[in-house]
């Protein structure tokens, strides 16, 4: 991206899609610096006693989550290279995830509820790639 002009901005296409992540790295640090600010003493205290680990944690959910997160993350460039610059490794990969993620996070998995997931897992991934792609022209992995 370059600014040659207040009134005159170039993107190139090819680093676009790094737009948002990193508009998003910066407030996930804002963020995190400002807990460490706020609560650092407590979490020191709570480590230091160690008694770092949540109680009564759900492990199942919790590192099925990140499992899930990482695959996710790692699966949507190797699509997206398949088919190029269309957005459709964020939206085949997304529509798997989201569906295995609330199949994860489901209490009584009948037939009801997992076609619920399943409407979901195509639906939301759909308008989101919709808006993003088409709408706003924003390059997706």
């Amino acid at each position: 991206m370059s600014f040659d002009s207040p009134f005159h901005v170039t993107v190139d296409f090819s680093t676009s899609h790094m737009i948002f992540p990193t508009i998003i790295a910066v407030i996930l640090g804002i963020l995190f610096i400002s807990i460490l600010i706020t609560r650092g003493s407590t979490i020191l205290a709570t480590v230091s006693n160690g008694n770092w680990w949540p109680a009564g944690i759900d492990h199942k959910r919790f590192f099925g989550t990140i499992a899930l997160t990482v695959i996710y993350f790692l699966a949507m460039p190797e699509v997206g290279d398949i088919f190029p610059n269309t957005g459709l490794g964020f939206y085949l990969c997304s529509i798997p995830y989201l569906f295995a993620l609330s199949t994860l996070y489901l209490h009584e998995r009948s037939r009801r509820t997992l076609m619920i997931a399943g409407v979901n897992a195509l639906i939301a991934p759909s308008v989101v790639w919709y808006i993003l792609s088409e709408l706003f022209n924003i390059s997706l992995p």
